[in-house]
């Protein structure tokens, strides 16, 4: 692990006796008491999982907002100071930069998160485009980034502020929110990637590894524990959210993975990759991203090829044992015509073509 880059929160690893993996160049805790039951624990009561690879990039300056309206597909303008955005990056071809969270944290200042895979390129992409009145500056290495996720979230948040965190919408947060026996102030979010009830904690990395010790501390009545990779993967993919390199990437649009709710074509600025992306919304796409159940024994696996009979339909992006639900499931780019519910395909797992049944998606939704 030695060559591998670490958060500031890898001697908790040690600690709390993590299995450690390579993911994606970060050495990072796959799971620390057995992947099924930290998914059970999230679901159920809360986790706290340590997500500080991820990027951070400032943007500020009076050219913010039309710079990002040029760079990203969904509606900037849309959202004020202590909102936050989903939103994408692409190329002109409508195939996917990267997909991130637009914080605006003032007039003309944001933030943005990107997957930690695609941080360097998604620099790159922004300076590459920047105009003369924006500044870009990378935050990476200053933040701790902390996801509290789960039912009971934010009852144990709150006995560590006096401020009301309840007050915090979806997709909304406050700033310089003081933690009890924490040295530097947060930014906390209403944001996650479980299909839970949560936060996204952002605090300097001085003050990361007391946060993390402190959440542990106060959460213990409510059974809280320290969730790895594994289990925020099977929990995304039960929500059916997008993993980068699986349901989204260069060669997929935002628009074939179903995801054209935060594709504002008809915004007044110009995007890049807004003239595919436009031409997809209003002509269709002749694959699409859906749901699969397996009828056969067999787990689909990501890259899995599907048919009919003999003919090559699409792919598997994601698939798993769905902890919450106990069935076999998969996400699956496929040929159009073929997404109807309810459409028999066949799946190559291994050596064997095995049934498999188009079904809805989420897979999962929190009452």
């Amino acid at each position: 692990m030695k060559d591998l880059k670490k958060t500031p929160l890898y001697p908790m690893y040690q600690k709390y006796q993590a299995k450690v993996i390579d993911f994606g160049g970060w050495a990072l805790p796959v799971q620390f008491d057995g992947i099924k039951k930290e998914h059970h624990v999230t679901r159920n009561a809360v986790g706290l999982f340590d997500v500080s690879h991820m990027g951070e990039i400032i943007v500020t300056g009076e050219g913010s907002l039309s710079f990002l309206q040029q760079m990203c597909t969904n509606d900037v303008s849309l959202i004020k100071p202590n909102k936050a955005q989903y939103t994408f990056m692409c190329y002109p071809n409508g195939g996917t930069v990267d997909d991130l969270i637009i914080y605006q944290l003032d007039n003309q200042k944001y933030l943005l998160v990107v997957n930690a895979a695609n941080h360097e390129k998604d620099l790159d992409w922004l300076l590459k485009h920047k105009s003369d009145n924006v500044e870009i500056t990378d935050q990476s290495h200053h933040y701790v980034q902390l996801a509290l996720q789960g039912p009971k979230a934010e009852n144990v948040l709150q006995k560590i502020t006096k401020q009301n965190v309840s007050d915090i919408r979806f997709f909304s947060f406050k700033q310089d929110v003081v933690l009890e026996g924490i040295e530097d102030r947060a930014l906390v979010a209403r944001t996650g990637y479980t299909g839970e009830d949560g936060f996204e904690i952002y605090i300097p990395l001085s003050s990361g590894m007391s946060l993390w010790e402190k959440l542990l501390e106060v959460g213990e009545a409510d059974g809280i524990f320290p969730i790895g990779l594994g289990a925020r993967d099977t929990l995304r993919f039960e929500a059916s959210l997008p993993l980068y390199g699986h349901e989204l990437s260069a060669e997929i649009t935002p628009i074939e993975a179903g995801l054209g709710f935060a594709v504002k074509t008809n915004k007044e600025s110009d995007f890049i990759g807004k003239e595919v992306l436009q031409q997809q919304k209003q002509q269709g796409v002749t694959r699409k991203l859906v749901g699969i159940e397996m009828i056969d024994k067999g787990i689909p696996r990501h890259e899995y090829p599907i048919y009919d009979k003999d003919t090559s339909i699409g792919f598997v992006t994601s698939g798993t044992n769905a902890p919450t639900l106990a069935k076999n499931l998969g996400l699956a780019l496929i040929d159009s015509n073929y997404a109807k519910e309810g459409t028999i395909v066949t799946i190559k797992i291994r050596n064997k073509y095995l049934q498999a049944k188009v079904i809805s998606t989420p897979f999962y939704k929190r009452n």
